[in-house]
C-alpha cells in the first residue's frame, strides 16, 4: 500500500488563511456566554435537524427538514414507515451519541464499527452487514434518471483489502493526532477522504463519514460544530463535493498524492459553516441584547464547570460576593441560570 503522505499537500495562502479564520472563531467561541443557554439549545436543535436531513438527502433520501423534525419528535415510538425514516432515525441517534460523549469515545476500529451499527440500527435491509466491514464490492457508480448504471465512477478498496486499509488509516490518524506535526483540520480532512476512498462498509459510508467528521472536529476542540450544520453546506455544494473527492481519491494510491482539491473544499465548507453560525449569533445578540461583562464571565464559568456558587464566582472574578449575588440573581430572573439547593448548599447551573 502507498503510504499516506500529508507532506505532499501544497500549503497555499488560501489554506493558511482559511485555517486562521476558522481557528480564530474556535478561540472566540467562549464569548457565547452572551447568548442565553436556551437559545444555544435552539441553535443546536435547528442545526441537528439540518444536518440529519442534508446528510441523508445527499445519499438519496427525500425527507424535508420539516419531515425530519416531525420524525425526531416521535423517535421513541420506534416504528418507521420507510427506509428514509429508518436512515434519519439512525443518523439522529449517532449524532446524539457523538454530541454527548465525543470526549469519551476512543477513536478506533471497534468504535467506528459500533457507530456504523447504530447508524443502521433501524434499517431492516442492512441488518446482516451493520457494524461489519464489507464482503462485496461497492464501487461507486453513476446512474441516469431512470436508474440505469452509466458505469463505475470510482473503484473503492476490495473487500479483501478493506480490513488492513482501515487498520492502517486509523493507526495513521492516531499517530498524526499525537505527533502534532500537522494542523488538526488537515488530519481530519485526509482521514475523511481516505475513509470514503476505502468505502469500508457495504452501505452508509457517506453518512458515517460526515458523522465521523463531526466527532473528529469535536475531539480537536471545535466545540461550536453542533450549532451549525456542515452537512447542509455540503448538500448545497454537492457537485463540488463529489468533484473534490474524485480528484483527490484518484491519486491516493499513487506516488503523486494530490490532497489539495479535497482539503481546499473541506476548509471552505468549514468556513461557510462558521460564517452561518456567526450570522445566527449576531441575530441572537440583536434580539437579546448584550449582558454585562461580569454576567458573561459567570455564564462562561458555569458552562466550563457545570455549576457555579457565589464563593467560586467571586474568587474567579475578583469581585465582591454582594456584586456576584446581584448578577446571579439577575441571570436567574432572565432565565440564563437555574437556582439549586438552599443556604450554604446553593449553586447555579445553566438553564
Amino acid at each position: 500500500m502507498t503510504e499516506l503522505d500529508l507532506s505532499k499537500l501544497r500549503i497555499t495562502p488560501e489554506i493558511l488563511s482559511l485555517i486562521a479564520e476558522i481557528d480564530e472563531f474556535k478561540g472566540a467561541w467562549r464569548a457565547l456566554g452572551r447568548i442565553a443557554p436556551d437559545r444555544l439549545s435552539s441553535l443546536r436543535r435547528v442545526a441537528t435537524i439540518e444536518s440529519i436531513g442534508s446528510s441523508t438527502r445527499i445519499e438519496g433520501a427525500k425527507l424535508s427538514d420539516r419531515e425530519v423534525e416531525r420524525l425526531l419528535s416521535n423517535l421513541r415510538i420506534g416504528s418507521f414507515a420507510s427506509r428514509d425514516e429508518q436512515e434519519v432515525a439512525g443518523y439522529a441517534e449517532v449524532m446524539e451519541t457523538i454530541f454527548s460523549a465525543f470526549d469519551a469515545i476512543p477513536f478506533n476500529e471497534n468504535h467506528i464499527r459500533q457507530l456504523h451499527r447504530d447508524l443502521l440500527a433501524h434499517s431492516t435491509k442492512d441488518e446482516r452487514h451493520r457494524g461489519s466491514w464489507k464482503t462485496l464490492s461497492n464501487n461507486v457508480e453513476a446512474f441516469d434518471e431512470d436508474g440505469r448504471s452509466l458505469g463505475i465512477v470510482f473503484a473503492t478498496a476490495s473487500p479483501f483489502d478493506t480490513p488492513s486499509r482501515m487498520s492502517e488509516l486509523v493507526a495513521w490518524q492516531q499517530t498524526q493526532e499525537k505527533d502534532g506535526r500537522f494542523h488538526p483540520l488537515l488530519i481530519v480532512a485526509v482521514f475523511v477522504v481516505v475513509f470514503l476512498e476505502i468505502h469500508p462498509f457495504q452501505d452508509g459510508n457517506g453518512r458515517l463519514s460526515r458523522a465521523l467528521t463531526t466527532l473528529l472536529l469535536l475531539r480537536a476542540g471545535y466545540f461550536y460544530v453542533p450549532y451549525s450544520s456542515l452537512e447542509s453546506v455540503i448538500e448545497q455544494n454537492k457537485e463540488a463535493y463529489y468533484l473534490a473527492l474524485r480528484r483527490t481519491q484518484g491519486t491516493i494510491r499513487t506516488e503523486e498524492q494530490d490532497w489539495n482539491p479535497w482539503v481546499e473544499f473541506f476548509l471552505r465548507s468549514l468556513q461557510r459553516q462558521k460564517q452561518r453560525l456567526e450570522r445566527k449569533i449576531e441575530r441572537e445578540r440583536i434580539l437579546l441584547g448584550d449582558l454585562p461583562e461580569l454576567s458573561v464571565a459567570i455564564l462562561e464559568l458555569a458552562r466550563e464547570r457545570g455549576r457555579v456558587t457565589v464563593m467560586v464566582a467571586a474568587k474567579a472574578m475578583g469581585a465582591s460576593r454582594n456584586t456576584v449575588k446581584d448578577h446571579l440573581r439577575a441571570l436567574t430572573e432572565q432565565g440564563h441560570l437555574t437556582l439549586h439547593g438552599a443556604g450554604r448548599g446553593t449553586w447555579y447551573g445553566l438553564t
